[in-house]
C-alpha cells in the first residue's frame, strides 16, 4: 500500500477512481469548501498512481510553499493579468503539451457561491479534452472520480448538468455547497 493510500485509510477516507487515465484531462473537483480539500485530493490522486496539476492564486506561491506547489504541478494564477485570459493560457498549454491533467474547482473559492466559473468547460471544449467530475463527500469520507463529462458548448445547460451531478455530495462546510 502506498503512503498516500495509507494516510487516507488511517483517516477513514476511501477513494474510487474508475475513469481512464487520459493523457489530457480536466478534473472538475467539487464541492470546494475548505483548504483540506486540496490535501485530500492530492493524497487521493497519488493513492491511485496518478498526478494532476492545479490552479492556485499566485499569493500562495511564497517561499517555501511556492516550491512545493510547483513540484506538485501547481500553476500560479495572477488575477490581475489583463493581457491574456486564463482560459486562453490553459487552452494553449493543452494544445502544446503531450500530457496535461489539471484539477480545477469550478466555484473558484472556498466560500459558498452560486456563480460557478465556466472556464473549465470552455477550456475542455476549446482544447478538446474530457472533464472528469471528481467529488469529495465529507459525511461518507469518500473521494470519487467516476464520471466523464463532455461539454456541448451550451454553457448554461452544461453548467446545470455539472451542478446537478454535485448535488448529492457534501463539502466540509455544507452551507457553502451551493449547486442550485
Amino acid at each position: 500500500m502506498n503512503i498516500c493510500k495509507k494516510i487516507l485509510s488511517l483517516a477513514g477516507w476511501s477513494v474510487e477512481v474508475t475513469v481512464p487515465d487520459y493523457p489530457k484531462m480536466i478534473y472538475c473537483v467539487a464541492p470546494h469548501t475548505s483548504n483540506w480539500d486540496f490535501l485530500l485530493c492530492e493524497l487521493a490522486i497519488h493513492s491511485v498512481g496518478r498526478t494532476a496539476g492545479f490552479l492556485m492564486k499566485s499569493s500562495w506561491f511564497f517561499f517555501p510553499l511556492g516550491a512545493l506547489f510547483r513540484a506538485l504541478g501547481g500553476i500560479p494564477v495572477e488575477r490581475k493579468n489583463k493581457k491574456q485570459s486564463l482560459t486562453e493560457i490553459i487552452v494553449e498549454k493543452f494544445r502544446t503539451e503531450n500530457a496535461l491533467r489539471l484539477a480545477i474547482t469550478p466555484e473558484g473559492t472556498r466560500k459558498g457561491t452560486r456563480d460557478w466559473h465556466t472556464g473549465f468547460l470552455r477550456i475542455a471544449r476549446e482544447a478538446d479534452v474530457p472533464v472528469c467530475l471528481a467529488a469529495l463527500d465529507y459525511p461518507s469520507k469518500r473521494i470519487t472520480a467516476t464520471e466523464i463529462f463532455i461539454p456541448t458548448g451550451d454553457m448554461d445547460a452544461d453548467m446545470a448538468a455539472v451542478k446537478r451531478f454535485y448535488r448529492s455530495y457534501t463539502g466540509k462546510f455544507p452551507d457553502q455547497c451551493l449547486t442550485d
